[in-house]
């Protein structure tokens, strides 16, 4: 595959660019655009890092991964120096992510050892290699897991949200928690509290309780470590905006395309295991069952990807 141009002058880039003028996103709110009729997918098999050198420079809304953490339970989860080879793709990141774009990635704080894929260690690259930013630590909270009887048992996995300015896009009311009756009543005569934004719901804060996928969730799909739409879908939600470019680069199952799919956004994946397009078909074929939007367009090449995009603007 061809080195797609990185420079600002990137035809299929200006157009992006223009959007993001003044840095005004910030300000906007997924209404103020238009959801697609069709959006572009983008599925492809081969190393993460060799693929991300083929995006241009700025051109992803949001990156959300699932990255390996290095706990030897497939080919694809040994690393010898585990931090070594997750500093070349957040480079990588770093490099395509929009100014006004996030970062989501799932990991963990429970490794026993330097060994292991830990967020700790990823923080601590990005806080003195890059200029990411953290903006929050999410805590996902479930009540079904595995029991244990030499620590206490684990009921919660971490993402962590960067960025690379302050003038990065958050739309709130998009996730929002729809108060209880009385609850609302309560809220509404808290004077700290904006009437308005009450209306719209509550935050749901940085610890989200969403249940893991049982063995056998209708929404499983055959990969061992899948996330619930749910959890994806409020990332997407809020940190993305409908006809922008989302990516993941260990595409996995795939859930993080089938989500874009249905929420009008364009999505780029990557993923070193031939199955995951195997999985990925799967989430079509519930998408079709369940009769959710699945107008999408399979695109083969970056190139072509970016062409589109272009010519849709």
């Amino acid at each position: 595959m061809a080195i797609h141009n990185k420079s600002h002058s990137n035809h299929a880039l200006m157009s992006l660019n223009k959007l993001r003028k003044d840095n005004n996103l910030k300000q906007k709110s997924s209404k103020d655009f238009e959801k697609p009729n069709e959006v572009m997918v983008s599925l492809n098999i081969m190393d993460c890092c060799d693929f991300l050198k083929t995006l241009p420079d700025e051109s992803v809304q949001l990156i959300c991964i699932d990255p390996p953490y290095n706990l030897e339970l497939a080919g694809w989860d040994i690393y010898d120096n585990y931090i070594e080879w997750a500093a070349k793709w957040l480079d990588e990141a770093y490099r395509i992510l929009s100014k006004n774009g996030s970062m989501v990635i799932f990991g963990g704080f429970q490794f026993r050892d330097v060994k292991s894929g830990d967020l700790i260690d990823i923080i601590q690259y990005a806080r003195h290699n890059t200029k990411f930013k953290l903006i929050n630590t999410i805590v996902w909270y479930y009540k079904n897991g595995m029991s244990a009887h030499r620590y206490f048992a684990n009921r919660h996995e971490e993402a962590i949200w960067l960025v690379k300015t302050n003038d990065y896009y958050f739309d709130l009311d998009t996730v929002r928690v729809p108060y209880s009756e009385e609850d609302l009543k309560l809220a509404l005569k808290d004077k700290r509290l904006n009437p308005e934004n009450t209306m719209k719901g509550k935050n749901p804060t940085n610890v989200w309780q969403i249940g893991r996928l049982n063995g056998n969730s209708k929404e499983r799909v055959g990969h061992p470590t899948q996330k619930p739409v749910e959890i994806i879908e409020r990332f997407v939600k809020a940190l993305s905006y409908p006809g922008s470019v989302v990516l993941d680069f260990f595409a996995g199952s795939g859930t993080v395309g089938r989500v874009c799919i249905s929420e009008g956004r364009h999505c780029l994946m990557c993923d070193s295991d031939k199955t995951s397009i195997e999985y990925f078909n799967k989430h079509i074929e519930q998408l079709k069952e369940n009769k959710k939007d699945a107008n999408y367009k399979s695109v083969k090449t970056i190139d072509e990807f970016f062409d589109i995009l272009n010519e849709d603007k």
